[in-house]
């Protein structure tokens, strides 16, 4: 128990020593009315409702980044579900610094354990422990962060309670001023009205509702809903359509000057002797600005222009006599190999365990009976690059002693907080404006782009200055997905049934070397093992009586960082590729022996399956070169189960002809936009599964540049995706990601169905 206690991680460690305060109920994340700021004809009612006075529209706070996942509609769907009023009438405004808008639920879901511990209405007294623990770090910390698949479940409850704390405070005051009681009084589109002819819209009671106490509150039932569970359109959509939509990049302050950087050809290099001279006789060129490292970068050089295309060709005229990295060159093979070994120690028995039942390695090294089989395979994951669409920028601009940023991140505090020390000046003199993000993907947790863009705005005598990355350097200095590697060994009893289950991976900790970029004051208190490391195995659906999950951190000097689904991305293709090659060494159908575990452990998980595969038909014959494969997999609070049908060409290049998606991630908000995340979460996962990598040389540098050696899925290799839901009572769990970990191992699974060649090692034609 003292080790499981100690898995929790330091999250929940730190938590119970950082704050000592009781475990506060959603509510209290209301805030007060004056908790927004004041504006002429708009009333608060709490910290994430404002009333326009005029028109009667809502207002809402918004603390979530929109970068394509639709969560400017969802949460707007919560409120307006709760004030009855169209959706069209809740409005955005970007909420403020406190803490009240950080994302509790993110948190809560770093907690390593396995499903067994947390189905809803029988979670173990270990996950509420470590529940609670993580809520209270989490409150106390305040990070604003988008990410981990988890706006709308953080939103959930603490959203939907100040929507109806703020109706149940209009019906108070309307009931108050026209002396009816509050029982009597209709709400509908926006207004309040009385049967007696009273009739009064939001606006016109908000100020008497924002000194009225709200009384006793309830959430509308689930039967009463209007709105949440039934699709609804994008409200991002119609500007990225018209081109209106203004991202990071298209921000144009007047007096903008465009900064270019260059860094070392090689991770971890720095600039030695720069002669600038050819670079700065360019027509536009104002300067060369000297970075030091920042976040997690390296430090590197700028050039300032009158426009981005000047400060691109200035950058590459630089001539630098780069210097390598002081601890030697990285190299990809090297890295490779020692991920192979480490994941053998683990499974021998280094490393730490995550979980574990029995005696796994006493009953695999048995002498095998009659008919018994053990099993092993080394399975391998590259490093990848996030690849967003929308280039690496930041605009800055320091003046007057404050700092205004314009910004496409997923962390508006931890932005601010950097700029903040880089500029000298406290925090509440940095403004940040959020923009919509071309993409994300983790990739925009990270704050280096501020520290570089407010160190070159400091040398433009208060003009405004963007600063934009190129492709290439995008690529050879990300913080990329951990390369990793698990050998898995199992025992299967004469009649095909998995007795022992052995696990041992190896990989970079995200988690240690994220804090250590962005909070750095409090990194050194959280050194537990990384759960990022080994979720996907760790919380597999498959329970033995003797199994060991274990994972040996290493520390490669790459720089690593959260990719989408982070962990789940590899570690799903390992555990469920193995699982797949047990189904056959037990000459048994993959669903069926997935099934054999499930059915009475976790019936959820067996709904999942089932509806999948009858969906696509599984068990159904097949045209002549056409096969299947599936993969289950849960993470971020949803169960995915993919089926896949692939193809080889005449050239031997794979073409998936289809995927049937089914998943429970428990209530609905809004099954368009569930939809529509399934379906870019199986394209990214494509992607990656069948060409993504990101390989460093023997000099350190990283060979891949761009599109050109990293393809996309186009939308001609697309397969059709159908996505079908299992309907579910349980809070919301994640979207955003839980799409991405199943597609590999399906993938691989269909791969070896027709062909029976089983490739272990990602990407799978790269």
């Amino acid at each position: 128990m003292r080790r499981r206690t100690l898995l929790l991680s330091g999250l929940t460690a730190a938590g119970a020593l950082l704050v000592g305060v009781a475990a506060l109920p959603p509510r209290s994340r209301l805030g007060r009315a004056d908790t927004l700021p004041r504006v002429e004809g708009e009333l608060g009612l709490n910290a994430w409702i404002k009333i326009e006075a005029e028109s009667g529209d809502v207002l809402l706070a918004m603390p979530r980044s929109e970068m394509g996942q639709g969560v400017h509609t969802a949460l707007a769907q919560l409120v307006a579900e709760e004030l009855r009023l169209p959706l069209a009438r809740v409005r955005l405004i970007p909420a403020g610094n406190e803490s009240l808008y950080g994302n509790v639920a993110m948190f809560v879901g770093q907690l390593p354990l396995a499903p067994q511990h947390t189905e809803p209405g029988h979670e173990s007294i270990l996950a509420r422990l470590g529940q609670w623990s993580v809520t209270k770090l989490a409150r106390e910390l305040g990070v604003n962060a988008t990410g981990g698949s988890s706006s709308v479940a953080d939103a959930w409850e603490s959203l939907r309670w100040a929507a109806a704390t703020a109706r149940q405070q209009l019906l108070g005051a309307a009931s108050l001023q026209w002396g009816q009681a509050l029982a009597e009084l209709q709400l509908e589109q926006g207004w309040v009205s009385h049967a007696i002819g009273k009739r009064a819209h939001y606006g016109e009671l908000a100020r008497a509702a924002a000194a009225t106490p709200p009384g006793e509150v309830s959430l509308t039932p689930p039967e009463a809903w209007r709105l949440i569970g039934r699709p609804a359109p994008r409200r991002d959509v119609p500007a990225k359509v018209d081109g209106s939509a203004r991202f990071g990049i298209d921000q144009r302050p007047p007096g903008l000057l465009y900064a270019a950087i260059r860094q070392a050809p090689m991770l971890g290099g720095s600039p030695g002797a720069v002669d600038a001279s050819a670079a700065l006789r360019l027509p536009d060129v104002l300067r060369l600005v000297r970075l030091p490292p920042y976040a997690g970068s390296a430090p590197a050089l700028a050039v300032v222009a009158r426009n981005s295309w000047r400060a691109q060709q200035a950058a590459q005229a630089l001539d630098v006599q780069w210097q390598g990295r002081p601890a030697g060159a990285l190299d990809g093979e090297r890295i490779a190999e020692q991920l192979r070994e480490a994941a053998r120690r683990a499974a021998a028995g280094e490393g730490t365990a995550f979980r574990r039942s029995g005696d796994a390695a006493a009953q695999l090294d048995q002498p095998l009976a009659e008919g018994e089989r053990l099993v092993e395979a080394l399975y391998e994951a590259p490093y990848l690059a996030h690849a967003t669409l929308e280039p690496m920028n930041c605009t800055a601009q320091v003046k007057d002693g404050r700092v205004t940023l314009w910004l496409p991140t997923q962390v508006p505090g931890l932005a601010r907080a950097l700029a903040a020390r880089v500029a000298g000046v406290d925090e509440s003199a940095v403004e940040v404006h959020v923009t919509y993000l071309g993409g994300g993907f983790g990739r925009r947790l990270e704050v280096d782009l501020v520290g570089q863009a407010v160190r070159v705005a400091l040398e433009t005598g208060g003009a405004p200055v963007q600063l934009l990355w190129s492709r290439e350097e995008d690529f050879r200095h990300d913080f990329y997905r951990p390369a990793g590697a698990a050998f898995c060994r199992a025992r299967l009893d004469a009649q095909g049934r998995p007795q022992a289950l052995l696990v041992g991976s190896a990989g970079d900790a995200i988690s240690p070397r994220w804090m250590e970029r962005v909070l750095p004051a409090l990194s050194s208190r959280f050194e537990a093992p990384d759960k990022t490391t080994a979720e996907g195995l760790l919380d597999h659906p498959y329970a033995l009586a003797h199994q060991r999950i274990a994972h040996l951190a290493t520390h490669s000097g790459v720089p690593v960082g959260f990719w989408r689904s982070v962990g789940h991305s590899q570690n799903a293709f390992f555990i469920e590729s193995f699982v797949d090659e047990l189904a056959h060494a037990a000459g048994r159908d993959p669903l069926d022996f997935r099934l054999q575990w499930l059915d009475a452990a976790l019936p959820r998980h067996a709904a999942v399956l089932r509806l999948a595969a009858e969906k696509a038909g599984w068990g159904q014959a097949l045209p002549q070169g056409v096969a299947r494969g599936l993969a289950l997999h849960e993470s971020f609070g949803s169960i995915v189960a993919q089926v896949l049908e692939l193809r080889l060409e005449p050239d031997a290049q794979p073409r998936v002809l289809r995927v049937v998606c089914a998943l429970d991630c428990g209530q609905v908000v809004n099954p368009a936009i569930v939809e529509r995340q399934m379906e870019s979460a199986i394209i990214f996962g494509l992607t990656a599964a069948l060409w993504g990598r990101i390989d460093i040389g023997s000099d350190g540098a990283v060979r891949q540049s761009g599109f050109a050696d990293h393809p996309l899925l186009s939308l001609a290799q697309t397969p059709r995706i159908e996505t079908h839901r299992v309907a579910s009572t349980n809070p919301p769990g994640g979207v955003g990601e839980p799409g991405v970990p199943p597609v590999a191992p399906a993938l691989a699974n269909a791969l070896f169905a027709l062909t029976g060649e089983r490739r272990r090692r990602l990407p799978l034609w790269g």
